[in-house]
């Protein structure tokens, strides 16, 4: 029996009811831990909490500093759901990791700009220059065409949705390109000409997305952002509706208002019309 009670209160621990009311037995309160990247999102989510809160959900954020480790922790039930990454990278990790996850909802779109602290245009690079960018193969290739978009390399024919630098063609300025953690470029900007910078990580390091010296313009669907969970829990229909709140509580008018007037609009949503739990309900 011991062995029962302690196997009931570790699941619980993970995703569950931590509050009781000892006079009915019956449970208050459900806590989902969800992992993100970066302070951004104690903002992003601000607003989605709050409102949970009045629903008897205490969605707790738990913070981690790559873009390796959250889908790893959700697959091996460290938290419940993670929100951080746009849909190439998520499929990308799937496919190379097996991870058994599932998208439950999407966020936003937000821009992979080019920043300097040593030009204040793209066209005063010169030859032998270095450009870092994300080391990751899905933040790199997006990096790679936002290079690309701005007319300092060309690509192979060929080369698909997710280039590398091995798809590069053309570099009339000869620059270099140097590939990094995309968490440690911001802090690596004074030691390289320019870096193309995950907004979230330009956020933290309070670099002004205004000041970039190239725009990011791509808008596909491959780039919008999402909320993920583990696909076993997807098949609870008690979790699927507790999931299903926390997703329309941030698609809401509250984070469209911290988009708007907290981030100048930097982070634009996207699919918020579309139910990706309908299939689970």
């Amino acid at each position: 029996m011991k062995k029962i009670i302690t196997s009931i209160l570790a699941a619980a621990a993970v995703f569950g009811f931590v509050s009781c009311n000892k006079s009915s037995g019956k449970s208050t309160e459900v806590v989902v831990k969800l992992g993100v990247t970066g302070s951004v999102y104690e903002d992003l989510w601000e607003p989605a909490q709050k409102a949970l809160k009045a629903q008897g959900i205490n969605l707790k954020i738990v913070q981690f500093t790559d873009y390796v480790t959250p889908n790893n922790a959700l697959a091996n039930g460290e938290i419940d759901l993670n929100g951080f990454q746009h849909r190439i990278f998520f499929a990308t990790e799937i496919k190379n990791k097996g991870y058994d996850i599932s998208l439950i909802g999407n966020t936003f779109l937000t821009p992979l700009n080019v920043y300097s602290n040593k030009i204040k245009s793209i066209d005063e690079l010169k030859d032998g220059d270095v450009v870092a960018i994300p080391n990751d193969v899905t933040n790199g290739g997006r990096a790679i065409k936002v290079l690309e978009s701005a007319g300092l390399i060309t690509l192979k024919e060929d080369a698909g949705f997710n280039p590398t630098v091995n798809d590069i063609v053309g570099n009339p300025k000869n620059i270099v390109i140097k590939e990094l953690a995309a968490n440690t470029i911001p802090s690596a900007l004074n030691d390289v000409t320019a870096a193309a910078i995950n907004g979230n990580y330009a956020l933290d390091f309070n670099i002004d997305p205004k000041t970039a010296i190239v725009k990011d313009t791509l808008e596909d669907k491959e780039y919008w952002n999402l909320i993920a969970a583990r696909t076993a829990d997807l098949k609870d229909k008690e979790k699927v509706a507790v999931y299903d709140k926390i997703v329309k509580a941030y698609q809401s008018a509250a984070t469209e208002d911290v988009y708007n007037n907290k981030f100048s609009g930097y982070y634009i949503k996207t699919g918020w019309g579309i139910d990706e739990l309908e299939q689970y309900k």
